[in-house]
């Protein structure tokens, strides 16, 4: 296989796996506390970073080295913030509504990007962000009356993965990808375990397979996710991440008997859509500079 098929064959296989792992989330997410789900699958993630930090050039000393520390530090608590908020948001918003409004992440980064990061967005994006974002309102249906706040939590947790992407950027520009992976998952782990065990509950013996795929998924989708960003450019990859949005709505339609609704298929073809321009437009930018 060419390097590009085999690119696209870890981020398929990443994101085919990411899909899986959030139907696991949501059916745990429904018999137990997201905060204590949260930490079995940290505690996972940290035992893999751990692994893969150890296997790289200069081990785990190297890989705690980073000219950023307390950036890092807030990209870890950012992330499991992040995870938190999701697992609810699958619980009481659904997993199809969830994972639409979360398409909309894309459009939060470039918007954030401008004071954070000081990006200039030409007209271009600045438009493609306005209908993305008047696809999010198409999704959640605001002038329906009996508009759900809980549809706010999908909303809240895009902007968290935003905020950590962005924090990404910034530390990604001295730090490498290892000592980034490596703080996400150490300090993420380290913080859900100091709120985690309070929800500590006992797990039915027939879950016990759904949380040890929750751990095994969660390691598997990352690591073919480096793969896939070690082969292919991010403006390559990011495109295949939208067909876990078409997984995840056969799941929650034949697994949850969640209902698809016409205003969800129009609002989420319209915020894929407009983070798909995004994306490709500042990959044009950035082949010019």
């Amino acid at each position: 296989m060419s390097t590009k098929s085999r690119g696209y064959l870890f981020a398929f296989l990443a994101i085919c796996i990411f899909a899986g792992q959030d139907a696991i989330t949501k059916y745990l997410g429904d018999r137990y506390p997201a905060l204590f789900i949260t930490m079995i699958r940290f505690w996972a993630f940290a035992l893999f970073v751990f692994a893969f930090a150890a296997s790289s050039p200069g081990g785990i000393r190297q890989s705690v080295r980073t000219r950023h520390p307390w950036l890092q530090i807030v990209r870890g608590l950012l992330l499991v913030a992040e995870i938190v908020v999701i697992v609810f948001s699958y619980v009481h918003a659904g997993l199809a509504m969830s994972q639409s409004i979360f398409q909309a992440t894309p459009l939060i980064i470039t918007i954030l990007s401008i004071p954070l990061l000081g990006e200039v967005v030409g007209w271009r994006r600045g438009a493609a962000i306005l209908v993305g974002l008047v696809g999010v309102l198409v999704i959640i249906n605001p002038v329906d009356v009996h508009f759900d706040t809980s549809l706010l939590l999908p909303l809240a947790a895009s902007v968290l993965f935003a905020l950590y992407s962005i924090a990404t950027r910034a530390v990604s520009h001295e730090d490498s990808a290892v000592t980034s992976l490596f703080y996400a998952g150490v300090v993420g782990a380290i913080a859900i375990s100091l709120i985690g065990p309070f929800y500590w509950t006992d797990v039915a013996p027939s879950d016990w397979f759904a949380l040890a795929a929750l751990c095994v998924c969660g390691t598997l989708s990352h690591y073919f996710l480096i793969r896939a960003y070690g082969l292919l450019p991010a403006a390559e990859v990011q495109p295949v991440t939208y067909f876990q949005l078409v997984l995840n709505v056969i799941f929650a339609v034949m697994l949850f008997g969640e209902t698809i609704t016409n205003n969800m298929i129009v609002g989420a073809l319209i915020v894929v859509g407009a983070g798909l321009f995004t994306i490709w437009r500042e990959h044009q930018l950035a082949k010019r500079a």
